[in-house]
């Protein structure tokens, strides 16, 4: 999946360029990919307009990268699948198995538990 989709949401991204969201956020933007910021509580992150939900990005999105705790997936998973994604990936220690069961019902891929950035950096793409 991380050849075959390029838009990425990512859900939690940080101002912080410190903080995990935001090194994958960079590394992700680096290496290719469309990155789109979404955090409600900032206007830009990385030079970029940041959205506050997944809902307001106005293209097609492939990937929605979550950064945000367990208990907050599931509305997360549900704007994923109003959107039209094909995927759903909760960075690692994030794991909802209500919104992992809701995603595949509605035909979306979906990874928890897993770091996109070391998932991309062992196929060497």
């Amino acid at each position: 999946m991380l050849k075959k989709y390029k838009h990425i949401a990512v859900v939690g991204v940080s101002r912080d360029e410190s903080k995990d969201s935001r090194i994958v956020f960079e590394y992700l933007k680096a290496h290719g990919y469309i990155v789109y910021p979404v955090n409600p509580n900032a206007d830009e992150i990385g030079g970029q307009k940041c959205y506050a939900s997944v809902a307001a990005i106005p293209h097609a999105i492939d990937i929605v990268d979550i950064f945000r705790p367990s208990a907050e997936v599931l509305p997360i998973v549900r704007e994923a699948v109003k959107k039209k994604a094909k995927v759903v990936w909760m960075q690692l220690g994030i794991v909802n198995e209500e919104a992992a069961a809701l995603a595949r019902k509605n035909g979306l891929e979906v990874v928890m538990g897993r770091c996109m950035m070391v998932e991309h950096r062992k196929l060497g793409i």
